[in-house]
């Protein structure tokens, strides 16, 4: 399971609620708008009872929360962690909700949990629980109503396991999860969505910007599915790699780190700190201050605050985990002119990319890698120009310009369905 040791830190309800707000006023929605905005649809919470392979029995509790599904079926992770508890799952769907919207998607916004820390469970225990949680939580699941995807502590087997388990009660249903392996639907592409797409978005900011992406310092926090296709894909287009970091510790090199001797040794299981080179070793923390020109913190939300964020020497910072910077952080970057490409739009390429999975199951035709990589960067690109176009027109930041289009639309969906 990817990212077991690296506990998530789900960014803070009330800096969502903020943004969100912030953006109503803007855009002048009826307060009852708002209030149907602010709150969940639905929370289901679980118990799931397993007994371990020593015969001991374990329970743990599963969440479900589906945020708001205007603009159509609910979409958003599956997290395994014991800190992922309702109050952070709370959060994430929220977020999953504007995410889904500024990427102009058919979907709302969701988010799970199974508060397990899957490290210290056995393969069949791990299945068993996931079992038991699909069948727990499907009357509220289906592929027109919410498809569930891998995330912190949750990978393709984990969907291929939930897939199955739902499709025993429910007949055969590959699209009531994406992220699943190919040979059980899933889309070639997928797994490196995720990455690609904020490369393809830092590609269109930098062509907007004139930069040469050639040539360019990228450190990178956390290394996980999304760190290391965001260094595969930026050290393919010329870029150099010069910090990476994850829950164990961190590597610099002003020269740029190897890339591929890097990804041989995590693919095989280790840590960034166990690759054979002679690369400074920092703590996990310290590559958000290296000297760069492009900051990418792609592992736990909250990590940059204030303090960090006076501290940051990139020209760029890059979201590529779920909230990473603080509203204080962001605060004290903007005043030191350090443009956010902020995680709604940077890290969207994920939930792009099961959009494509889920409609070619529905359509029960594969897309070639090929045609999934050039749409995916077709509408990460676009995405990216509508953000910087309402940024520069109403002289707003990114983050900013990214709430106002994703509520806007949110709000407009429920005012034509008649909610308020």
């Amino acid at each position: 399971m990817p990212n077991t040791h690296a506990p998530p830190h789900a960014p803070a309800d009330s800096a969502i609620q903020s943004l969100v707000d912030q953006a109503a006023r803007t855009l002048n929605i009826r307060d009852d708008t708002v209030a149907v905005l602010r709150s969940n649809y639905r929370e289901t919470s679980v118990q799931i009872p397993v007994r371990r392979d020593d015969g001991s029995m374990v329970v743990a509790h599963g969440h479900r929360v589906q945020h708001n599904g205007a603009r159509g079926p609910y979409k958003g992770g599956l997290r395994y962690h014991p800190d992922a508890d309702l109050t952070e799952v709370r959060a994430l769907a929220s977020l999953m909700t504007w995410k889904t919207s500024l990427l102009n998607l058919p979907f709302g916004g969701a988010k799970g949990s199974l508060q397990i820390d899957p490290a210290q469970f056995s393969r069949r225990e791990l299945e068993a629980l996931t079992r038991r949680l699909a069948i727990s939580l499907s009357h509220v699941l289906g592929t027109h109503r919410d498809i569930p995807a891998p995330d912190v502590g949750t990978d393709a087997r984990t969907m291929a396991w939930f897939m199955d388990a739902y499709s025993s009660r429910r007949g055969y249903s590959p699209a009531v999860v994406t992220g699943k392996p190919i040979e059980l639907g899933g889309a070639p592409g997928r797994t490196a969505a995720t990455g690609r797409g904020l490369a393809y978005v830092l590609g269109a900011f930098a062509q907007r910007e004139g930069w040469d992406l050639a040539g360019r310092r990228i450190a990178i926090q956390g290394f996980g599915n999304v760190g290391s296709w965001v260094a595969r894909e930026l050290h393919l287009l010329g870029a150099h790699i010069v910090a990476v970091s994850d829950a164990f510790g961190g590597i610099h090199s002003s020269r740029g780190i190897d890339v591929a001797e890097l990804l041989r040794t995590t693919s095989s299981g280790g840590s960034v700190t166990d690759t054979d080179s002679l690369d400074d070793r920092i703590a996990s923390g310290d590559v958000l201050t290296v000297d760069c020109d492009i900051l990418v913190p792609a592992a736990l939300g909250g990590s940059v605050t204030a303090d960090v964020a006076a501290r940051v020497q990139a020209e760029l910072v890059v979201e590529g985990a779920n909230h990473p910077v603080t509203p204080d952080g962001d605060e004290v970057l903007r005043e030191r002119g350090i443009p956010v490409i902020p995680d709604i739009l940077a890290n969207g390429g994920g939930v792009t990319g099961s959009y494509f999975e889920w409609t070619q199951n529905i359509q029960q035709f594969t897309w070639s890698e090929q045609q999934f990589s050039e749409t995916l960067r077709e509408r990460m690109t676009a995405a990216f120009a509508q953000v910087a176009e309402v940024a520069e027109t109403r002289g707003v930041t990114l983050r900013e310009a990214a709430y106002l289009i994703a509520l806007g639309r949110v709000a407009h969906t429920v005012e034509l369905r008649g909610y308020v």
